[in-house]
């Protein structure tokens, strides 16, 4: 992305940063819950921001406005500790478990849409010489195999490469669900087209006979980006959906309800794409034995599946929904 694109893209968001956060430094009107979400939510895409200004635009006025403005976030955030603790907490161990738990049917349509082109493709090309003949001469798949994809990881310094991984994964996520209001089309076809990439991969490396050292590199972050990817897919194709059949609401208030629900989705898993990114980019391809890394992507990944469902079975038995602004009902 061109920095003038970055800034078309971002600046609306950082002006109304600076807005929440004037009010809560000059105590003019005391932020509500769903606007201590907001700025928490802006705080944290903002740092992301941040970050890849540094990486890869070096101007000296961006870097320093981002700076100023993330600091300012950072000491409204944690400065009131009492607060924006609470509500932190609150959205980590209740509103985003509870949206996920909400939203299962339409994360487990987009696991389909994502995995069954990846089993389908993966098989063929793992047993059909012709299909890989197809792909690409003999000379381009041996290099992607043996050099090329392994390469990928270890192509840039861990930190700039996590960092990198980070924002793609972020906005990767954003795009499924966003794009979910055209009537669910983009983001079945975003999954559907992640999915068939991933099986392209497993099938050349199964054609070559190298399948350990594929799921070696894809597992240790592939396991929480993928379900990250999935259940943003789910929020796209929930948004879509109320579009599509808004049911006995009206076609706005079915989108609004939706769309609070399918942002808390969104925002939530910025914490898992930037561990899976940091995963990425430092362990994916260190020098740690292939069991180590593997092993550490399957524990991440059921402690987050042990989380959305403990916490957002426990929500949904309180009647919530997950929707931003929604009250806790008693324990």
């Amino acid at each position: 992305m061109d920095i003038d694109r970055f800034l078309a893209v971002n600046t609306p968001a950082w002006q109304r940063l600076e807005v929440l956060t004037g009010r809560a430094e000059r105590g003019v009107r005391r932020l509500d819950a769903s606007e201590l979400d907001e700025l928490v939510r802006l705080y944290l895409r903002a740092s992301s921001h941040l970050s890849y200004a540094r990486t890869w635009y070096r101007d000296p006025s961006l870097i320093a406005r981002l700076t100023v403005l993330v600091g300012r976030a950072n000491a409204v955030v944690y400065g009131s500790r009492s607060r924006s603790a609470r509500g932190l907490a609150t959205f980590f161990t209740t509103t985003f478990p509870a949206a996920v738990w909400d939203a299962r049917r339409a994360i487990a349509a987009s696991a389909a849409l994502l995995l069954i082109p990846a089993v389908v493709l993966g098989l063929w090309l793992a047993h059909s010489p012709r299909a890989v003949d197809a792909i690409g001469s003999p000379a381009l798949r041996q290099a992607y195999v043996t050099h090329d994809f392994a390469a990928y990881y270890r192509s840039q310094p861990s930190a700039q490469f996590a960092a990198q991984v980070q924002t793609n994964n972020i906005r990767v996520g954003f795009l499924a669900f966003a794009a979910g209001i055209v009537f669910c089309v983009p983001t079945a076809v975003l999954l559907a087209q992640n999915g068939a990439n991933l099986g392209v991969a497993a099938g050349l490396f199964a054609a070559a006979g190298h399948q350990p050292q594929f799921y070696g590199l894809i597992l240790p972050h592939g396991l929480l980006e993928l379900s990250s990817v999935i259940v943003a897919g789910g929020a796209g194709l929930r948004l879509g959906w109320a579009v599509i059949a808004p049911g006995d609401r009206t076609r706005s208030r079915a989108v609004a309800e939706e769309g609070r629900r399918s942002v808390t989705l969104v925002t939530g898993l910025i914490a898992t794409f930037l561990v899976a990114g940091t995963i990425e980019g430092f362990v994916t391809g260190s020098t740690l034995a292939t069991w180590a890394r593997v092993g550490l992507g399957a524990v991440v990944e059921a402690g987050f599946v042990t989380y959305v469902v403990v916490l957002g079975r426990a929500a949904a038995a309180r009647g919530l929904t997950g929707s931003l602004g929604e009250s806790p009902g008693p324990a």
